[in-house]
């Protein structure tokens, strides 16, 4: 199943279920799949994605250079990340929220 996100302020964003659910629960908590974010909660929904994304970063530095200190002591496939970083499935979320907070439009979505 595909989640389409709409703005007039941008075109639509076209996601995986599974990556559109994970940015939904990060940013509101659940994972609706119809909705709507009004304009006056943007930039709160983008400084949660925006922390999620740091996180995710410090986690996967933290793990890297505990890989390297161990020095093959433990095997990368221990490391439970996924091989596509929070900040590359978020970016185009992240842009398109950023557009409508400019120009003050809500985004909604559906499948």
């Amino acid at each position: 199943m595909l989640f389409k996100f709409k703005s007039a302020a941008a075109s639509d964003l076209i996601m995986l279920e599974a990556d559109a659910r994970k940015l939904l629960k990060i940013m509101l908590g659940d994972d609706p799949v119809q909705g709507i974010m009004l304009a006056d909660t943007l930039a709160a929904r983008i400084q949660t994605l925006e922390t999620a994304v740091a996180q995710d970063e410090a986690l996967r530095k933290r793990l890297a250079e505990q890989v390297a200190s161990s020095a093959g002591d433990a095997d990368e496939e221990d490391v439970p990340l996924d091989a596509v970083r929070l900040s590359q499935r978020a970016t185009p979320m992240l842009k398109l929220l950023q557009r409508s907070l400019a120009e003050n439009s809500d985004v909604v979505w559906g499948v």
